[in-house]
């Protein structure tokens, strides 16, 4: 029985046992549940801990970034700058020495091509790196223009004072100081302004203003009526001295065509009747309308044809070897030209420039000066409409009564060409102008002379040039048997009329 009871004892020992150790069990299981739970939840906040720490960095890595290439850029646009800068004060250095150059060898003009080729060659290729390394910084920054600032490309040009032509421009700039420096009064000025104004006017474009007509014609007639170097020509009016050269040769080509035509022309018949009264009653001498003369220009020794051009006579005359240009011209009684032939060779004598003549031309061919006389000089040759004075040896008294009268009607011409030097001083010396241009550089000063003596411009005495060429005898210096009948025939009633005067004895 005790046995037994000890069984069942045992028995409910171990249950209780078993139910304990399940108690124990499920217990743990909880704690370990519990323990799983926390140690996901803890690994999942350091996760997001982990994670918030990488966007962070990389957010940090990109503003660094964003930064060094800020930098980067800041430091090529200060780089390009000071490029930009070096290559602008070169530039300028280039200029200035060019201008000192210009100025040195004014006189040679195949040292000053030389020079002026070489300065823009120079010029271009800095403008070229200028251009160059603009492009660079564009390519930097990804657009046309800087980063942020919104600086546009531009065109680089020289900044040059126009405070003296300016000055000259206002209205109530004094008459007198406005002639002295254009050799016309402002009126006649403006009249040849307005005469040109559409042959010489310019639209502005993208990159500039257009020059003002007035600026425009002023640079020309200041040139010619100097005949200072085209460097001061551009310090003057604040213009490039290559626009300079070209805007001369602009208004003198627009001159030619529009000015000469009304200006210079050959006389209607009621202007010869005048114009052969005024001649008589100076010299006495019948049916003269016009007197002839031809003058020389002096150029710079010219690239080909160089003894063509050669004036031995003024060469020895000054001891210094001269090259020249002509000029013949039929002149009124007034001191206007009516009639012109300019460009032949300065070696040519007078006689052989009158046969190229138009004049001539006219009056062999188509009967021009029937009946009628233009007074010439020794250098010319005796025509049927040539009428010229005596030049042999041993001259009579009614020969030399003739001469002194013709004297007083070639007088005439060369007091208009005294004034046409004066007043356009660039014929008193060499010029740069190219051979082929100085025609129409020489026409415009002869039409602008015209215009002046037409609206009675007074020139200052002072500014009065004698005019001295020396006339060569022409070989066959008498080609018409009935001019020469003629001209003993006036000879004989000048002096038994009483009008030859007693001067020549």
């Amino acid at each position: 029985m005790k046995a037994a009871s000890s069984a069942v004892f045992r028995k409910g020992t171990d249950e209780t046992r078993d139910d304990e150790e399940e108690e124990k069990e499920e217990v743990c299981n909880v704690f370990d549940a519990e323990v799983d739970s926390k140690t996901q939840t803890t690994s999942s906040h350091e996760t997001k801990n982990n994670l918030k720490g990488f966007f962070t960095s990389l957010l940090l890595m990109e503003e660094h970034e964003k930064q060094n290439h800020e930098a980067q850029n800041a430091a090529s646009r200060r780089e390009m700058s000071e490029l930009q800068s070096n290559y602008r004060k070169r530039a300028r250095t280039m200029s200035d020495h060019y201008s000192d150059l210009t100025d040195h060898y004014a006189d040679p003009v195949d040292i000053s091509r030389k020079k002026s080729r070489a300065s823009r060659a120079a010029v271009a290729s800095v403008s070229a790196a200028v251009t160059e390394t603009e492009a660079e910084g564009s390519e930097i920054t990804g657009s046309g223009s800087v980063h942020g600032t919104g600086q546009q490309r531009r065109l680089w040009v020289k900044d040059r004072s126009r405070a003296w032509w300016e000055e000259c421009n206002r209205s109530d700039y004094p008459e007198d100081d406005f002639k002295k420096a254009f050799r016309m009064s402002k009126s006649t000025f403006e009249l040849i302004c307005e005469e040109l104004n559409s042959a010489v006017a310019k639209e502005d474009t993208a990159l500039r203003n257009a020059i003002p007509v007035r600026q425009r014609v002023a640079v020309c007639v200041w040139r010619l009526a100097t005949g200072e170097p085209l460097r001061l020509v551009s310090k003057k009016f604040g213009l490039g001295i290559s626009t300079c050269h070209k805007l001369v040769l602009e208004v003198c080509k627009a001159i030619k065509e529009v000015l000469m035509p009304k200006y210079l022309q050959w006389p209607d018949d009621e202007s010869l009747r005048n114009i052969r009264e005024t001649y008589e009653s100076i010299s006495g001498i019948p049916n003269v309308v016009g007197s002839m003369y031809t003058t020389h220009i002096p150029i710079i020794a010219p690239k080909i044809s160089v003894a063509s051009y050669f004036n031995k006579r003024h060469t020895e005359r000054n001891q210094k070897t001269s090259y020249s240009i002509t000029i013949q011209a039929v002149v009124n009684p007034n001191g206007v030209f009516t009639d012109l032939c300019i460009g032949w060779p300065g070696s040519m004598p007078d006689d052989k420039v009158l046969e190229k003549s138009l004049l001539y031309q006219r009056a062999n061919n188509g009967g021009l000066l029937k009946g009628l006389w233009v007074a010439g000089g020794a250098g010319h040759p005796l025509l049927d409409w040539v009428l010229v004075p005596y030049t042999q040896q041993n001259l009579t008294w009614t020969q030399h009564a003739f001469n002194e009268k013709m004297s007083e009607v070639q007088r005439v011409a060369k007091e208009a060409f005294g004034r046409l030097k004066g007043r356009w001083a660039c014929l008193q010396k060499r010029t740069e102008v190219k051979l082929q241009d100085l025609p129409t550089v020489l026409g415009a000063c002869c039409v602008l002379h015209n215009i002046c003596e037409i609206r009675g411009e007074r020139m200052e005495p002072e500014l009065m040039v004698e005019v001295v060429d020396d006339e060569v005898l022409p070989e066959n210096g008498l080609r018409s048997v009935n001019a020469m009948k003629a001209r003993d025939t006036i000879s004989h009633n000048l002096l038994h009329h009483g009008l030859a005067g007693t001067s020549f004895l």
